[in-house]
């Protein structure tokens, strides 16, 4: 059954982006229903385990994870969740991806199929790699 159908039939409403005035990301993932916390809950340990020493925060409203800059973001939405940014640099990776693309190259996974973990562990080691080579090459200017 879809997320949001279960959701609308126990009564229970997706916030929206301008009712989310979560101040971390236990608030963030409480204020939806179960089935969609569970998700929000696992992608956000797929993100710990890939990259252990960022930090969750949020930012524009939704989850986040820095280190030297931001990683990824995430966000539950009516039909999907969203995980930005786009992904790049990595033509085997975008190509993985594609079939996930959403507007201006944000990845939309629906609330009605699984969820790509594996693919989300790649991204975030991805965006880690690129994270610190640009730290990196701050450092040497």
């Amino acid at each position: 059954m879809h997320v949001f159908a279960c959701a609308q039939r126990t009564g229970t409403v997706m916030p929206t982006i301008q009712q989310l005035p979560a101040k971390n990301i236990d608030d963030y993932i409480a204020l939806f229903p179960p089935e969609v916390q569970a998700m929000l809950e696992r992608i956000r340990l797929t993100i710990k385990r890939a990259a252990p020493d960022a930090r969750e925060t949020i930012s524009y409203r939704i989850p986040a994870f820095t280190l030297h800059g931001i990683l990824v973001y995430f966000a539950a939405f009516k039909k999907h969740i969203g995980f930005y940014p786009p992904v790049r640099g990595d033509a085997q990776l975008e190509k993985a991806a594609s079939a996930y693309a959403g507007e201006k190259g944000s990845l939309r996974f629906p609330l009605d199929q699984p969820i790509p973990y594996d693919l989300i562990e790649k991204i975030v080691k991805l965006r880690v790699k690129q994270n610190l080579s640009k730290a990196r090459a701050r450092r040497k200017e």
